[in-house]
């Protein structure tokens, strides 16, 4: 079998290490809670609980930035996942929606969610409590068409 130079094994360990210094803005903006999704629109406890363990990180001011985003190159890839996220809709800021734009959000993460297209493969991989159980998807749709002023 044939063995790596030592140039080329310490170049790599050399952009290992290097890109460590590289560090994309881990941010958890200031919100007012008065401004979130559940002091505009209150939700029963379990409904809750799922935005909380299935949405929240990715769609909110409240990410729970785990350690392995605090290491390159995987920190890129996290961080422009919550930015990615964050630009599609956040809860943190829900007072910024129009009604008509709430709506469709809040619809649309109910079809996302029946489709098992949210919360992500990558993320639930690794985030098993973030996996949505019929239970949670139903109690979520439910509660997105229960009021007719969404």
């Amino acid at each position: 079998m044939h063995r790596l130079p030592r140039r080329v094994v310490a170049a790599l360990a050399f952009l290992i290490v290097g890109s460590q210094f590289v560090r994309p803005a881990k941010t958890n903006p200031a919100s007012d809670p008065a401004r979130a999704l559940s002091a505009m629109h209150p939700m029963p406890a379990h409904v809750a609980a799922v935005i909380d363990h299935a949405c929240r990180d990715c769609h909110s001011n409240g990410t729970r930035w785990p350690w392995y985003s605090n290491v390159a190159p995987v920190s890129w890839f996290v961080i422009n996942h919550v930015n990615h996220g964050r630009s599609h809709f956040n809860y943190s800021d829900w007072s910024r929606y129009e009604p008509a734009e709430a709506a469709r959000l809040l619809k649309e993460a109910c079809r996302l969610a029946r489709e098992r297209a949210m919360p992500l493969r990558s993320y639930t991989w690794i985030h098993r409590s973030a996996r949505l159980t019929p239970r949670d998807v139903d109690a979520l749709c439910a509660w997105t068409g229960a009021n007719p002023d969404r």
